[in-house]
């Protein structure tokens, strides 16, 4: 709000750090702005979920100048396992969005993994055991599927987040001329949980819901 926004009481020399994820575009017109203010601006969108905020372990995005996040570094070492510029404003929010769409696709395949090996009769936490010593693991299964076992769909990440993650990403795919069936596809599934079953402050884990 530019009336009572943290942008009325900055003063040169001062530095914001937006850690929400937003807009690549918003966070250039943040950039812009304060720079006019003589004010660094980073954006910094973190991954990693309850369990990463918890244990300090978050991996960090980072887009705005070198010198604001040379600054920011020490502080960055505190909450997160790894922390990386990838350029002016907006950079970071590009990373998360291109988190966003490859955690789109591991939520929906461990999803219809468990679906699968369900309707197989198949035991799901050998399932699960097994295919985290393999090729298919990833850290959305080793952290959501024992949570869908024992029936807890408290949000690590709110559904209705994510759904809205997903549109921005999206709309940037397509600014670029860019066609993300796969995404698409997961949005859609998201929108049916968190639209029309009303699950949006369920965790993205409740996808699950949609056939269980």
């Amino acid at each position: 709000d530019p009336q009572t926004g943290v942008f009325t009481s900055l003063k040169a020399g001062q530095m914001i750090v937006d850690m929400t994820t937003s807009t690549p575009t918003l966070a250039k017109e943040l950039g812009e702005k304060a720079e006019k203010m003589n004010v660094e601006c980073l954006d910094a969108p973190v991954s990693g979920g309850d369990v990463g905020a918890r244990d300090g372990k978050l991996t960090i995005m980072v887009g705005g100048s070198q010198k604001a996040y040379d600054e920011l570094i020490p502080l960055f070492k505190v909450i997160g396992q790894s922390y990386h510029r990838f350029g002016s404003y907006g950079a970071g929010q590009h990373t998360k969005m291109a988190n966003q769409i490859m955690i789109a696709g591991t939520m929906t395949g461990l999803t219809e993994m468990l679906v699968y090996a369900k309707a197989a009769g198949l035991d799901l936490p050998d399932v699960l055991k097994t295919l985290e010593g393999g090729g298919a693991d990833n850290w959305s299964m080793e952290n959501y599927v024992p949570r869908i076992l024992n029936g807890d769909f408290k949000p690590g990440f709110f559904s209705k987040h994510f759904l809205k993650d997903l549109r921005i990403a999206l709309e940037e795919s397509e600014k670029m001329g860019l066609d993300l069936p796969a995404t698409k596809q997961a949005k859609a599934l998201y929108e049916k949980l968190v639209d029309d079953k009303g699950l949006g402050n369920d965790g993205t884990q409740a996808l699950v819901k949609l056939w269980w």
